[in-house]
């Protein structure tokens, strides 16, 4: 067996900002596993906020043995970027080795299109209730905030979009104090979920707050090991491949989370189909979706998820598992 990595670049349709800085493109990495002849593949997305670069990923994923299995995996790489890239791409080459699908290898049933969210980027209130009228016909939402003077974003939003469902990140941009002032505006516009609206490591400010919108767990949730130090602060965790290092333990994570008595997002980062693609799987009956990454590309990979009014449907068999 071989393991092999190619960074990719897919340009966005249009310029990606949120409260930690913008991005005109999406930089990947793509890990090739290969055995017998046939290979499998899974992508990742390496993110500055968990300390991870392009090079530190890369050499993650060259330094593990060529043989390595998916469940020496686990405990060979932390969670994070690198170990998602090969699990995803250690399920595929099992699907095809099989012949079989993905989801009947790990016992789940068929999987079926669900609504995902379509994200807006920070921008003035003017661009913003301009993108919210441009995607008004979108079921669901997701606005990008995370500044001190949010309110008359949101206020230019719902005005664009009157019709859709909005859910709100903060990317850890909010103080406890503008998260309290905000939450009633936040009923007033019928806002469903607010994401890590605090900083990770300031979240205990959460615990004894008045909550009237569920608060969601992003940067504060990675893996299973992250459950037990959210209680009583959030409501919803945020189920990201490239926080738990791959498939293998987003299904774990997703149970684990919904036995505690959480609901469950998955989300993703700006990633191709081929990023999405397993975590189509993770999604199904999740409370709330949000991988709209392929939406906001120029360009994607060969034989792309297909998107409707029904949502966002699974993967073909020659994109992925």
């Amino acid at each position: 067996m071989s393991i092999e990595v190619t960074r990719d670049v897919f340009k966005l349709a249009q310029v990606f900002t949120i409260s930690r800085g913008s991005r005109t493109e999406a930089k990947v990495l793509t890990a090739h596993v290969t055995r017998d002849g046939v290979t499998g593949w899974g992508e990742c997305v390496p993110y500055a906020r968990y300390d991870e670069t392009l090079d530190s990923v890369e050499a993650e994923i060259r330094g593990l043995p060529a043989d390595v299995t998916r469940a020496a995996l686990q405990d060979l790489l932390p969670a994070g970027a690198a170990r998602n890239a090969v699990d995803c791409a250690l399920w595929d080459l099992e699907a095809k080795t099989a012949g079989k699908r993905v989801w009947e290898l790990a016992g789940l049933p068929a999987p079926g299109p669900e609504i995902t969210a379509y994200t807006l980027s920070l921008d003035t209130p003017e661009a913003m209730r301009a993108q919210a009228a441009k995607n008004a016909h979108r079921p669901l939402l997701k606005i990008k905030l995370g500044t001190p003077d949010d309110m008359p974003r949101l206020e230019a939003v719902r005005a664009g979009a009157p019709a859709s469902r909005i859910i709100i990140d903060a990317n850890e941009g909010w103080s406890a104090a503008v998260y309290a002032d905000l939450a009633p505006h936040l009923v007033r516009l019928g806002v469903e979920l607010v994401e890590q609206p605090l900083p990770a490591g300031e979240d205990e400010a959460l615990i004894g707050m008045d909550r009237p919108v569920p608060v969601c767990a992003d940067e504060s949730c990675h893996d299973r090991a992250s459950l037990p130090a959210l209680k009583g602060k959030y409501d919803v965790v945020n189920i990201k491949l490239d926080k738990t290092g791959g498939l293998t333990e987003a299904l774990a994570l997703r149970d684990a989370a919904l036995a505690a008595g959480y609901d469950v997002m998955v989300g993703c980062m700006v990633g191709s189909s081929l990023a999405m693609a397993p975590a189509t799987l993770v999604a199904q009956g999740a409370r709330v979706v949000d991988l709209d990454g392929p939406l906001l590309l120029a360009e994607d990979r060969d034989h792309p998820l297909r998107f409707d009014d029904r949502g966002v449907y699974p993967p073909d068999a020659a994109l992925w598992g």
